[in-house]
């Protein structure tokens, strides 16, 4: 029994000696493979993207480019009306002022989109992307809700601008008298027009031009803070009086911050639209309605 005991233990041992050898033998090549299948999972995995890119020099040329544009868009309206007039056709005459401002309006704003989104393409041979200008989506029921709450933060802001330009400045011409190309309104037709080029128009085109165009290209290039500083400083260069280009610039930085906030131009586009009307009624309704009011 004893023999038996001693046979069964060397076997055992034998087994337990065998099998560890041939474990011995296999465990590289299970190695090889963990390793190889772990290499492969790394390499798969998505490596961190590099430091975003910031290119400085569009600081200097998206701005001059917009300014540029709307800079032809009106040297080429203010030709074709010399050229009528010079072959007798006088177009004041013809028609109505009011129309004639709406009509310059549109082709202005027109002209400046072919200009600048064409000129980029023959450049570039890149067609202006909905992104870029803010544009990839609808209207939604948080631009409508945003936008009367905007009108809020931006008169804030303006005033307190103003203000501080008027203590640094003390002459500043904070009461001067904005040109807005229409005069008095005579009758209802003039009055719709008007209402529609600085209402509608107007705000639209400005939003889709400074804050989809400008902003967006400036906002992939550099600094958000810095592309809405720099949007804001142009859009009131572009309106050429000095107390109206604080309050627009004021008006720019919010509305680059509902881009931001919304990712869209659409909140814009109400703030502006309700600004201007704000503004046409004090100008050209309040003043009918109630004397003294509208200035």
């Amino acid at each position: 029994m004893s023999q038996n005991s001693s046979n069964s233990t060397k076997n055992s041992t034998k087994k337990h000696s065998d099998t560890t050898k041939a474990s011995v033998v296999h465990t590289p090549k299970h190695i090889k493979k963990l390793v190889s299948i772990a290499t492969k999972h790394r390499t798969e995995q998505p490596s961190p993207g590099p430091k975003k890119h910031r290119n400085w020099s569009a600081l200097l040329l998206y701005p001059a480019w917009v300014i540029t544009s709307f800079i032809l868009a009106v040297l080429i309206v203010s030709i074709v009306f010399q050229v009528l007039s010079f072959t007798g056709i006088d177009v004041e005459t013809l028609i109505p002022d009011a129309a004639l401002q709406t009509l310059s309006a549109a082709v202005i704003y027109v002209l400046s989109f072919v200009i600048a989104f064409g000129g980029q393409y023959l450049v570039t041979k890149k067609v202006i992307s909905l992104e870029t200008l803010g544009l990839t989506r609808l209207m939604t029921w948080m631009d409508i809700g945003l936008a009367p709450l905007a009108v809020i933060v931006y008169s804030l802001v303006s005033v307190a601008l103003l203000n501080l330009v008027v203590f640094v400045v003390p002459s500043f011409p904070v009461d001067q008298a904005q040109d807005i190309g229409f005069k008095a309104l005579n009758d209802q037709a003039s009055y719709i027009l008007a209402f529609t080029t600085l209402v509608v128009v107007a705000p639209i085109a400005e939003e889709v031009l400074f804050r989809g165009y400008l902003y967006g290209k400036l906002r992939g290039a550099v600094p958000i803070w810095i592309a809405a500083i720099v949007t804001s400083v142009i859009f009131g260069v572009i309106h050429g009086q000095w107390n109206v280009a604080v309050d627009v610039f004021a008006l720019s930085l919010v509305l680059c911050s509902l881009r931001e906030i919304t990712g869209s131009i659409w909140a814009g586009v109400l703030l502006h639209m309700l600004k201007n009307g704000i503004a046409f009624y004090f100008i050209f309704i309040g003043s009918v309605v109630t004397p003294g009011l509208g200035g």
